[in-house]
């Protein structure tokens, strides 16, 4: 009987310390989950800024265009050049990054956000914005050293939701800038310092405070730990690796990592590159081109950096097109919040695939919208053109010779307008023409379309491409793949904003968005043979499924 006693007492008491244990464990789990959440979400500052910036740069671009009298090529390399300068950086990202850190690479970037906006902001020629914008581009490149950073702080089976933060950072941003642009546009006709010469320097300059809130946050950032070992400093390794693991992980982390790099202790960039592009990294390398280029191809920055361009369009007012813009903020924003609550359940391979889909669809929507749209000038017409131009001093009787006419489609109207306008006065009443004169276009199916893509685009491919490609490249090329795959990202990117504003004026937006939908059936159908689950998995098992030997 005492037997009996003393065996209960012991294991109520081994009960007991269990449960100690799971507590103590779970405080330390929570904590260590807090952790990872404050440094990627500071890293990940960057998509916030760059989203600011994408979103300032649609808002602005019609009043760029007439202060400066832009041609459409020049409209599109004042949105694309921030791209190229992206490309650039690109190329010196990763050896950065090897010699000097993540933390100080950030931390390079964030500052040259803040010069970048200074000089777009106070940009007195066309030149001048082009630097300007060029050097916020490549500032951009921070989404690259972001998605590394928090690919290498980040446990196995959190690491797809904490880089997703990249692109809910950047939603976030960009339903920020819509909100500060409709705003200033509903106060152009109250504030007298507010008007059509300088109201888009307000919109880029606003993006400086967030610089600098960006620029004191990164120094409560610890170095990535992966860094940190590579270069033999392991001790302050695992005191940063203390805050984000738990101890037992510590030591094993450690060796495991450095087994990786001792593999390739003495590789360079040079020989980084060759491995990349080996017979053994075929795959690898075809799936991160395949998912870059379908990603950057669909038409997102079509939509970022020309919203309101897009939206008059469907007939809508200035006023109306910047409203709608905060709807598709708000659309952003709750796609990627869905995207990284579900991207640790449903998988990358899931959520791309119908993430796809919905992008055909979409934009499939978008281009049936469009499809029967005709431009025709009556009386009524007139009427109402002649009220908008009245508030902004423009002479109707310039339009006088159109009425009667009908135009098949945005391009031939857009051409008529070329001839009667000049480049300051195009770009402002283009939209005021097309809103009143617009007839046959399905609303309902157009705006269907691009909230639709937005929604695709932001819980799939927009913040799944960067999982992917913080996952499928092995350590030992990590510092130059990253960069290389972010490489031909941008380039497919700056082609859709670069070429937009021509294709617009030359295709017509119905066949424009036609192609973006080619293009997404495309990948689609790609993706489903030669993408893979790697959700759960560490860097190291990934290599070890993916790379041939």
């Amino acid at each position: 009987m005492y037997l009996c006693r003393f065996n209960a007492k012991f294991y109520k008491l081994s009960r007991e310390n269990t449960l100690s244990k799971i507590i103590i464990i779970g405080k330390k789990m929570s904590l260590i989950d807090k952790n990872v959440a404050f440094y990627s979400l500071i890293a990940a500052f960057g998509g916030f800024v760059f989203g600011l910036d994408a979103a300032n740069i649609s808002g602005a671009i019609r009043f760029i265009s007439s202060e400066f009298e832009l041609t459409s090529s020049q409209t599109g390399t004042v949105a694309g050049i921030a791209l190229i300068g992206v490309i650039c950086a690109l190329f010196i990202t990763g050896p950065l990054c090897e010699r000097f850190g993540r933390k100080k690479v950030l931390l390079a970037i964030a500052l040259a956000y803040s010069v970048s906006t200074i000089l777009s902001s106070t940009a007195v020629s066309y030149e001048m914005l082009v630097i300007g914008r060029f050097i916020g581009g490549v500032a951009f490149a921070s989404i690259t050293v972001s998605a590394m950073y928090i690919g290498e702080i980040a446990p196995a089976d959190k690491r797809g939701k904490f880089v997703s933060t990249n692109q809910l950072m950047i939603a976030v941003g960009l339903l920020l800038a819509f909100v500060i642009n409709y705003f200033l546009i509903k106060m152009m006709g109250d504030i007298s310092w507010i008007n059509n010469d300088n109201i888009w320097r307000y919109m880029l300059g606003a993006e400086l405070i967030a610089n600098v809130i960006w620029v004191t946050l990164i120094f409560f950032i610890p170095e990535s730990p992966r860094w940190l070992i590579m270069k033999g400093r392991n001790e302050e390794a695992k005191t940063i690796l203390a805050k984000i693991s738990l101890a037992y992980q510590i030591e094993p982390t450690i060796t495991e990592v450095t087994a990786s790099i001792n593999l390739d202790k003495k590789n360079s960039i040079l020989n980084q590159l060759k491995d990349l592009f080996s017979t053994r990294m075929r795959f690898v390398l075809v799936l991160a081109v395949v998912y870059a280029v379908v990603q950057g191809a669909t038409g997102m920055n079509a939509v970022l950096f020309f919203a309101p361009l897009v939206f008059e369009q469907v007939g809508m007012s200035v006023q109306d097109t910047f409203m709608q813009t905060i709807v598709m903020g708000l659309v952003g924003v709750i796609s990627t919040i869905f995207a990284i609550a579900f991207v640790e359940k449903l998988g990358r391979r899931f959520l791309t695939l119908g993430g796809l889909l919905l992008v055909v669809v979409a934009h499939g929507s978008t281009w049936f919208g469009f499809s029967q749209v005709t431009y025709e000038f009556d009386q009524s017409v007139m009427m109402k053109i002649e009220k908008q131009f009245t508030q902004e001093n423009y002479d109707i009787e310039r339009l006088k010779p159109l009425v009667g006419k009908v135009f098949k489609s945005d391009v031939d109207l857009k051409v008529q307008l070329a001839e009667i306008f000049n480049k300051k006065e195009l770009p402002l009443v283009s939209g005021i023409v097309i809103n009143a004169s617009i007839q046959g276009v399905n609303a309902g199916m157009v705006l269907f379309g691009i909230f639709a893509f937005l929604a695709a685009f932001n819980l799939s491919i927009g913040p799944i491409l960067w999982v992917i490609f913080s996952e499928i490249f092995p350590n030992n090329v990590r510092s130059v793949a990253l960069p290389f795959a972010a490489l031909v990202q941008t380039i497919a990117s700056w082609s859709v904003s670069e070429f937009f504003p021509w294709q617009l004026e030359h295709l017509g937006v119905s066949n424009i968005f036609l192609i973006y939908g080619c293009i997404g059936l495309f990948g689609l159908v790609l993706m489903f043979f030669i993408l893979p689950e790697t959700k759960g998995k560490t860097i190291e098992a990934i290599e070890k499924e993916l790379v041939t030997a």
